[in-house]
Formats: C-alpha cells, sequence, structure tokens
C-alpha cells in the first residue's frame, strides 16, 4: 500500500518522466493492486498552488481532480479527526508545513509507505518512504 505525495501525483499523472524508476515501479505495482492512496489534503495544496499561479495544469483543478478520482485505482483519504490529530504530533518533526504533516499522519495511519522527493520527509524516521 502506497500514499503519494502531492508532487508525486501531479507527477505521476502529468510528467511521468519526472519519477524515479523505483517511484515508478512501485507505483506501478500499487495500480495492479489497486491500492495507491492520495491524502485529500493534496487537493486544497493543489487548488493553493495553481491560485497563486505555481502551477499551471492543462485543465481546471476541479477537472483535473475529477479525473483523478474517477481512477478506479487512485483513492483520496479524507483528513479525519484522528489524522488530523495525529498530524500535530508527529514526533520530531520540525517543519511547519501543515500539508506534509496530514499526508505523515495519513501514511502513518494506513501503515503504508510514503512516495516523495522531499528531502526533510526522506529523512524523517518515523514515516517508511521510497524515491
Amino acid at each position: 500500500m502506497i500514499v503519494l505525495d502531492t508532487h508525486v501525483m501531479i507527477w505521476w499523472l502529468s510528467n511521468p518522466e519526472k519519477l524515479s524508476r523505483k517511484a515508478n515501479s512501485a507505483i506501478a505495482q500499487g495500480v495492479d493492486g489497486k491500492e495507491i492512496y492520495v491524502s485529500s489534503i493534496s487537493t486544497w495544496e493543489m487548488a493553493m498552488l495553481v491560485a497563486r499561479g505555481r502551477l499551471d495544469l492543462t485543465m481546471d483543478v476541479r477537472d483535473w481532480i475529477s479525473a483523478a478520482e474517477s481512477l478506479p485505482f487512485l483513492h483520496f483519504i479524507p483528513v479525519s479527526n484522528n489524522i488530523a490529530i495525529k498530524s500535530v504530533q508527529l514526533p520530531e518533526f520540525k517543519y511547519n508545513d501543515p500539508a506534509d504533516k496530514i499526508i505523515i499522519a495519513t501514511t502513518v495511519t494506513l501503515k503504508a509507505v510514503l512516495i516523495t522527493k522531499d528531502s526533510k520527509i526522506l529523512e524523517y524516521p518515523h514515516v517508511k518512504t521510497l524515491w
């Protein structure tokens, strides 16, 4: 079971050549097993990036997310109360990015592996990661 960080989901669906070989392999296995998860906070993060002009999509962000939601192997995980609380109780996570914290808490809750290129998350010892 894998969770995709926001940038990984975007790259996988828009620019898969940006992904590492290991990430591509894990995602291919996730497609086969229908076990690819994304935190709903990634939707918020994408919308914020588009609104700020830091992310250009080929279609409206709402349509982009709807297309992603229609994929039978991709599952969006809502931010539950448990995930919200866990995100502020992550041991030794010194960065103040709420989206990263929620994505990590989602991954830990699911007992999954987080696919990310984010070095601060890759170095965090309390979540399983892959790049």
